[in-house]
């Protein structure tokens, strides 16, 4: 071939490689599974297993714990040392003037749930039938931790345990004792209190002084035998009847007789010739302190008033009276702290009421109380009587604890339902004996009819 002849070469045609093949569907799958099961795995370890291992942050809370009657300021310390050990739980402690402000019952029910209802309240151990639907009850570890079923005096486990189960749990304690004047007993060489009703007559007629000319009690040996200007009428009638053995729930029933025996003795200290009270003498508990009372039968709180009205007088508290033959008891008042059935807070609520009412609480708020007062609120449990003991003016109102009984007549509760609504009728019932001259009998009659409708409204559910 001449070399000038241009060569012409043809391209030879490479062999197609083919491009490598993906992985098999089998291992996108084992794959994508086992991603997932990581993730789930891991999603467990997070939202389910964590929580529990490591401890869980509280939610905050704010209470509202509304009082009646009292100081608040041992309340606040209380809830302030409650706030110490759980920073998460903020107890606003709010007084409720229940006496100038009234409807107290209603406005518990008007602002129940709401932000400025009460999460914790006060009620009075006779409104318990009334105010139940208001209430949560309380859950067995709250009654085994306060001690409820066990340590208290035996009244409170009977007055807040309904069908099993305690609706609240108190942090104070009262009983009706008998006030004497020592003055009084010394100028008429009297050197001891009476200890059964024979004597209280015995004793209230010689302490009596009457005017001759005017026919009027000057000195009163015991304020008792009218209603109105006697301080604790509902609750000393009560006494009466349940000393007697009376059915206080029930007045005509079987034990009728009772009821009006009870109701005829108490009308006689203001009725006849022999008469030691009447409509005319001042309230009881002022003539008391002024010295024109004798003897006078009250609650532990009449000490404040007192001792501000006459800071000198001599008087000392022993344990009530007792019927030969009868019922040993005397009658309990004392306010439940419980908790809202319609709190959004209701577990709180409750660590709150333990603390509360744990004994070392009650002892602290007692020595708080004590720095601005005679004495503190007194002690419900039944251990912690003997603390008291050294206070022979306080002492007589626990001791006398373990007999004491409850009664649906119980004055200056305020509830303005069911208790003030069956004091007015036992009210009438004492003034047509001593005005009218009613028979006991069908007086009784009359109340407990009133009282049966009273009280109807409020069945314990």
């Amino acid at each position: 071939m001449d070399e000038n002849t241009e060569q012409i070469i043809t391209p030879e045609y490479s062999e197609q490689v083919e491009a490598p093949a993906g992985p098999p569907i089998k291992k996108i799958v084992s794959f994508v599974v086992g991603f997932l099961v990581i993730i789930f795995v891991l999603f467990l370890f997070l939202f389910v297993v964590l929580p529990k291992v490591l401890p869980k942050q509280a939610k905050d809370v704010t209470l509202n714990y509304w009082i009646v009657f009292e100081d608040p300021a041992p309340f606040r310390q209380a809830a302030q040392e409650f706030h110490r050990l759980n920073p998460h739980i903020t107890v606003n402690v709010l007084k409720k003037d229940i006496k100038t402000e009234g409807k107290y019952i209603e406005r518990l029910d008007a602002r129940a749930g709401k932000e400025d209802g009460a999460d914790i309240f006060r009620f009075h151990n006779s409104w318990l039938p009334e105010i139940k639907p208001l209430l949560s009850p309380l859950p067995q570890d709250v009654v085994k931790a306060t001690e409820l079923d066990s340590k208290f005096y035996p009244v409170v486990a009977r007055d807040l345990n309904v069908n099993g189960a305690y609706y609240g749990v108190p942090v104070d304690f009262d009983t009706i004792s008998l006030f004497v004047n020592i003055q009084l007993f010394r100028n008429e060489g009297i050197t001891s209190y009476p200890t059964s009703w024979n004597d209280m007559i015995n004793l209230a007629r010689q302490l009596t002084v009457v005017d001759q000319d005017s026919k009027k009690i000057t000195t009163s040996g015991i304020a008792l035998g009218t209603y109105a200007n006697i301080s604790h009428a509902p609750d000393i009638i009560s006494l009466l009847m349940i000393q007697n053995g009376a059915d206080i729930n029930n007045l005509t029933g079987d034990k009728e007789k009772n009821a009006y025996e009870a109701l005829g003795f108490y009308s006689s200290f203001a009725s006849g010739d022999n008469k030691v009270w009447d409509d005319s003498l001042e309230n009881s508990t002022i003539a008391f302190a002024k010295g024109k009372v004798a003897m006078y039968l009250g609650y532990s709180w009449d000490i404040f008033q007192i001792k501000s009205i006459n800071p000198d007088l001599q008087f000392a508290v022993a344990p009530v009276p007792q019927i030969p033959g009868g019922i040993q008891s005397t009658v309990a008042s004392y306010w439940v702290e419980g908790v809202s059935s319609a709190s959004p807070n209701q577990k709180a609520a409750f660590e709150f009421l333990k603390f509360l009412a744990s004994r070392e609480n009650m002892s602290k708020m007692y020595s708080e109380e004590a720095k601005t007062r005679p004495f503190g609120e007194l002690y419900p449990r039944s251990d912690m009587a003997q603390l008291l003991k050294d206070n022979v003016l306080v002492y007589p109102f626990v001791a006398q604890g373990n007999i004491a009984e409850s009664t649906i007549f119980s004055a200056d509760t305020y509830d303005e339902r069911m208790v003030d609504g069956s004091n007015k009728y036992l009210g009438d019932a004492v003034r047509s004996i001593v005005n009218q001259g009613t028979s006991p009998q069908t007086a009784l009659e009359t109340l407990a009819q009133g009282v049966k409708q009273q009280v109807g409204q409020y069945a314990r559910r």
